[in-house]
């Protein structure tokens, strides 16, 4: 590791996994954190539970399709969501920036309130620090999340054949931070895809024994998570050119500002491998939400000699997805 934490430390790529295993999961060592899913699934009296924490550094903190706080409290439903969990109670704390509008800090608490509201999960503990102008960026929040494993849910191996769903569009949180941060004037209704997918994950959880993992495309994208889906199973993960359900506004403006949307962050998604013979059966069932009327299965497991993930056109060329190992976007969650 370098001598000093940069800003792609923190973009969710190679960089990333560098930090946490190198440093934190050395410090913390322990089953339940270094098995790196979404949430600690942990055992009590009857069943198991879930809790997860994360915090939240958006800029700009107001976007077409939600802000800070609608971000904090989706956020965490979602890992707890993907974890197999039904989200119940959360804990928020704030770090506020001396100087900050009392009216901005009212609308950021309101729209959690009312994602809560949307979610039926509950805030039931928290904290709140005041610090000296410049010691934040306006405002940072923290959010942590406890909820009950639903099904009996578990992870389990991935095999050969095994397909991959995406549960809509992807890129398009990313894509409108980037515009809104840089103040970028284009045609198009751009807006984040922001929400809870615990509405998914509850609607399909009778094929929990059929699904083998589920995660959120959060920091470094839907490419990331594919390649984390590929080392974890030490298999090649082959996605069809054309497959994966992204907007012709997206794909046409991240070419524009030298993007790439399979990098671009995801905050509403979910990304679920399914046994092969089951995953047409899960994306119809998915597909009754309005949530995910662009779900699609975007690629499959394969057998190959050197584990890779790639995206192969209808001429058979392969475009290698490597993981993120530079700078895309700071502070998109």
């Amino acid at each position: 590791m370098e001598e000093t934490i940069k800003l792609v430390y923190g973009d969710g790529g190679k960089y990333t996994n560098e930090l946490i295993k190198e440093i934190i999961y050395k410090c913390f060592n322990n089953v339940i954190l270094t098995s790196g899913i979404d949430s600690a699934v942990f055992s009590v009296k009857h069943g198991k539970a879930a809790f997860t924490t994360d915090s939240f550094v958006v800029k700009p903190l107001f976007f077409p399709g939600g802000d800070i706080g609608k971000l904090a409290i989706c956020g965490t439903i979602n890992d707890l969501s993907v974890s197999g969990a039904k989200p119940i109670y959360l804990s928020c704390s704030f770090i506020i920036e001396e100087g900050f509008p009392t009216k901005a800090f009212e609308l950021i608490v309101k729209s959690m309130a009312e994602q809560c509201k949307k979610s039926n999960v509950k805030v039931v503990t928290g904290d709140t620090k005041v610090v000296e102008k410049g010691g934040v960026d306006g405002i940072f929040i923290n959010t942590s999340g406890v909820g009950t494993i639903e099904k009996n849910y578990e992870i389990k191996p991935i095999e050969s054949g095994d397909r991959i769903i995406v549960s809509g569009n992807i890129g398009e949180h990313g894509t409108t931070i980037a515009l809104e941060r840089y103040k970028i004037k284009v045609k198009g209704d751009f807006k984040s895809d922001c929400a809870s997918v615990y509405k998914i994950t509850s609607m399909i959880k009778e094929y929990y024994p059929f699904i083998k993992i589920m995660k959120d495309p959060t920091r470094g994208g839907i490419a990331t998570i594919i390649n984390e889906l590929s080392s974890i199973a030490g298999l090649s993960v082959k996605l069809t050119d054309g497959s994966i359900p992204i907007s012709r506004e997206i794909e046409g403006i991240n070419k524009i500002l030298g993007l790439d949307p399979l990098y671009m962050a995801c905050e509403g998604r979910l990304v679920l491998v399914v046994k092969s013979n089951m995953a047409d059966e899960v994306l119809q069932k998915m597909k009754k939400l309005e949530q995910c009327r662009n779900a699609k299965i975007i690629g499959v497991f394969t057998d190959e000699q050197y584990p890779m993930a790639y995206i192969e056109n209808s001429f058979g060329g392969k475009r290698i997805l490597n993981t993120l190992d530079q700078q895309m976007l700071p502070r998109i969650c």
